[in-house]
């Protein structure tokens, strides 16, 4: 058997360490006497010859990565299963121990609604799957029996349908005084994937070199111990989070209102089948706005099969569309929703034309300045005010914050975590860098990708402190007159206007992430001169040790594996691989002063300049994508942009002139490229209506891509 798996895999383009290791590891799975169940699957899709699976299910053990470990469910090293978990929440209880010593010990456990149900037809249906059905609250479960079987008590939830958002998990560590916490989610990832991340005992997550010796004492676990979950309950090794506690999560964000009178706002909004029903659901209810659920989205559910695409991040324009829809049939004044660990948080507003979303930047700035001038006005601002921001995150929010006297602490690298270092630092210290403050001067925290928070009794991000927040500015601007684009336009005009837009570049398997580590070492060798015209003032290298200090750790590598690009007057591209999902994000902005126009022409340039960069760093790899592929759908992953470019598009062609183009062959031709395949094409579509050889088929190619609603709600 194992030299025909090394054969198999003998003709992948991978080096000869890397199928070597997969060899080794799929053997031992094979052999051994715990990875039975899964025997009969691996020996499927070895006669499947399914050696590009197997080489990427088993060339590694899945990473210790941003606070944890994050990828797709299934069988094999490199994947979520229970094996990976056991072995993660061990390695955890060892670096405890080792921190804390053998007194008593606490954690807290929280988890999300996803469920694995092989939607992407990985496995065999025909054969046993120990893994079908297993879902978030199961692998909780599993981390709560190693917990206790190391003689650590566990805070989690029963079986009663009630979760742990991302946010109470942060809460509740800080509130019980614990030595940490586990989240078992993949926020909002498709539900086919899931994760374990770990908590520090100040409620965020581990940053370097902490989390490098985390990582470490997973990779040196031997041995599990565990105790069965009902002989822990019994003996009180697993007691329940309250309504107590839960309450005072509750009363913590309600209590960083600015404006109390301000209530007087309808909204709707979705938990996209998550945990966010008992955080921003109750903040808003219990703060006295008005709130409709969206009945399609509003209870938990892992699969999200009402979210387009199965994707239930409100970065994405389509998951805000049935909370937009009804928003619009009630004449509410915003919808809003949240991730599945409720951390981010999304918005819509009603116009005469359908419905804006709002980017994460937007978000933040318009918080940025309603908290800091609304407190300036009434003489509540204080003295050591100060926000917080990444560096990838809209600059924007420093203008508001420089211009009222507010301090901001804006070069952080992309995460949560290092906000929490921020706020860990001045509760200790008094002081961030030149920043010195308490945490009672903290206004705002805020990440690009809607990610907000509003008080230092947390150390994550928190989507149900922004609704509140939102949903007060949104009553407050009633009382005058106006509406909440009324406020984004003047804060343009006080401020300065700073178009922006992110791009990702998704890869799969290993050969991607060769890939990411390829575009990122040729940028750093040669970085455009050039950009729309351009000239490259100045390369901002954030592994350069001169100037952001030594490297703490492996870890510390990856976190900054950051190359930000300032062209000459007004462009900065950034580019770093993402730390939780297989993608290269490119981020660009560029501000300007001026009217509608001024802004126009600033968005088409950064729009202009992401593509051009986007274009770049593919071509470090010798591959080249039509503008039509590019402009498909930010979850369709490279490998199928060129799928798109060389063998659908030809294919599509032939049929509309053959007149056999149909839905049906559509959906199953792109069924690779994820859910809904059409929509996530019809952006590339679209462009094609004004190719020669497309044109005289345009009415047919609307009606099968559904162009003509393609974005009631647009990015």
């Amino acid at each position: 058997m194992r030299a025909r798996i090394e054969a198999g895999f003998s003709a992948l383009a991978v080096g000869p360490e890397v199928r070597a290791a997969a060899a080794r590891a799929l053997c031992e799975w094979l052999a051994a006497e715990a990875f039975a169940a899964y025997r009969p699957q691996l020996q499927r899709l070895i006669e499947a010859e399914r050696w590009a699976f197997l080489l990427d299910s088993f060339y590694r053990t899945i990473p210790f990565g941003t606070g944890g470990r994050r990828g797709p469910v299934g069988i094999g090293t490199n994947r979520i299963n229970p094996h990976t978990v056991a072995t993660s929440v061990q390695g955890h209880v060892e670096y405890l121990r080792a921190k804390f010593g053998t007194g008593d010990l606490r954690v807290v456990v929280a988890f999300d609604s996803r469920v694995f149900r092989d939607l992407r037809g990985l496995y065999d249906r025909s054969l046993p799957n120990p893994l079908l059905g297993l879902r978030s609250r199961d692998f909780a479960r599993l981390a709560a029996e190693v917990y206790a079987g190391n003689g650590i008590e566990v805070i989690t939830v029963p079986d009663n349908g009630f979760f742990l958002s991302t946010t109470e998990l942060s809460f509740a560590i800080r509130y019980l005084g614990a030595a940490g916490g586990l989240n078992i989610s993949a926020s909002h990832n498709h539900p086919d994937d899931n994760g374990a991340k770990f908590y520090t005992e100040s409620g965020g997550q581990p940053v370097p070199p902490e989390d490098e010796r985390m990582a470490e004492a997973v990779d040196a676990v031997a041995e599990v111990r565990s105790m069965p979950f009902d002989d822990a309950v019994r003996q009180g090794r697993v007691r329940w989070w309250d309504a107590v506690g839960h309450e005072a999560y509750l009363r913590e964000n309600l209590e960083r209102s600015v404006d109390p009178a301000a209530r007087h706002a309808s909204v709707v909004y979705s938990p996209l089948h998550g945990t966010g029903r008992q955080t921003v659901y109750e903040v808003l209810q219990r703060a006295g706005f008005e709130v409709a659920l969206v009945p399609s989205q509003a209870e938990p559910d892992g699969e999200f099969p009402n979210v387009p695409f199965r994707i239930p991040n409100p970065e994405v324009p389509e998951a805000m569309e049935a909370a937009a829809s009804l928003a619009r049939e009630r004449g509410a004044d915003a919808a809003m929703a949240s991730d599945p660990d409720a951390d981010r948080i999304g918005l819509a507003v009603p116009t005469a034309g359908g419905s804006r979303f709002l980017t994460g930047n937007e978000i933040a700035a318009l918080l940025a300045a309603y908290i800091i001038e609304t407190r300036a006005e009434r003489g509540l601002l204080p003295a050591r005010a100060f926000v917080v921001k990444t560096a990838v995150t809209t600059e924007l929010i420093a203008e508001i914050a420089r211009q009222n006297g507010v301090a901001v602490i804006g070069d952080l690298l992309v995460g949560f975590k290092y906000v929490a270092r921020v706020l860990d630092a001045i509760a200790a210290e008094g002081r961030y860098g030149a920043v010195v403050a308490t945490p009672a001067d903290f206004l705002l925290a805020a990440e690009e990708s809607h990610g907000i928070l509003i008080t230092p009794a947390l150390r994550d991000k928190d989507a149900a402190g922004a609704a509140l927040l939102l949903a007060e500015l949104i009553a407050s601007l009633k009382r005058q007159g106006k509406t909440l684009l009324d406020y984004l336009d003047e804060v343009h005009d006080r401020y300065g206007f700073f178009a922006t837009m992110g791009y990702s570049l998704v890869m799969e398997g290993v050969l991607g992430l060769q890939r990411i580590e390829q575009m990122m070492a040729e940028l750093r060798r040669q970085p455009p001169a050039h950009l729309l015209g351009r000239r490259l003032a100045r390369v901002t290298d954030y592994w350069d040790e001169a100037r952001f200090g030594p490297v703490l750790s492996a870890t510390d590598r990856a976190s900054r594996n950051v190359v930000a690009l300032r062209y000459e007057p007004d462009l900065k591209v950034t580019a770093r691989p993402s730390g939780t999902e297989p993608k290269l994000k490119i981020y660009v902005e560029s501000g300007t002063r001026g009217g509608r126009e001024a802004r126009r022409v600033a968005q088409q340039r950064v729009s202009e300049a992401t593509v051009a960069f986007a274009e770049h760093l593919l071509g470090f790899l010798g591959l080249r994508l039509s503008r039509p592929a590019l402009r498909l759908s930010q979850l369709v992953s490279v490998e199928n942009r060129l799928d798109f470019d060389c063998r659908f598009v030809p294919e599509l062609r032939a049929r509309l002139v053959a007149g056999t183009a149909s839905a049906e062959w559509i959906e199953e031709r792109l069924r690779g490229y994820g859910r809904d395949p059409r929509r996530l094409v019809a952006p590339g579509i679209a462009a094609l209506l004004d190719d020669p050889a497309f044109r005289p088929h345009g009415a047919e190619l609307r009606r099968l891509f559904l162009l003509e609603g393609e974005a009631e709600v647009p990015a």
